[in-house]
């Protein structure tokens, strides 16, 4: 387990090197994950260390989500003051992630022959 924790942070570190030094717009654990995608790629599977740590992070994905909602209980008189602005954002982005994810959808299908 202890090997599969070291791979994944020797990825984030890695993406936080390049997004400091190359690309910098790009945050490093985007990077780090495009680099674990392109190890795992190469390797064509999953090693059983990386498995077990990735299964043992998402059987407690719920616990990253406890600060965001302290940040919503902290912050709720400006949310509220903001209450408009912020639903149609909210709308906003959900529309488009919903466009462009049905427009590649679309463009990969056409590529692959099943439109």
């Amino acid at each position: 387990m202890i090997s599969g924790l070291v791979k994944l942070f020797l990825c984030q570190a890695i993406g936080e090197l390049i997004s400091n030094f190359l690309i910098p717009f790009i945050p490093g654990p985007v990077i780090g994950l495009v680099l674990l995608l392109a190890l795992l790629v190469a390797m064509q599977r999953v090693p059983a260390d990386i498995e077990l740590v990735g299964s043992g992070l998402l059987q407690h994905l719920g616990l990253l989500f406890i600060p965001a909602s302290v940040g919503v209980i902290l912050y709720l008189p400006v949310l509220k003051a903001n209450l408009w602005a912020v639903a149609a954002t909210l709308v906003a982005s959900v529309l488009a992630t919903i466009a462009v994810s049905g427009g590649l959808l679309k463009l990969l299908a056409k590529e692959d022959g099943h439109a």
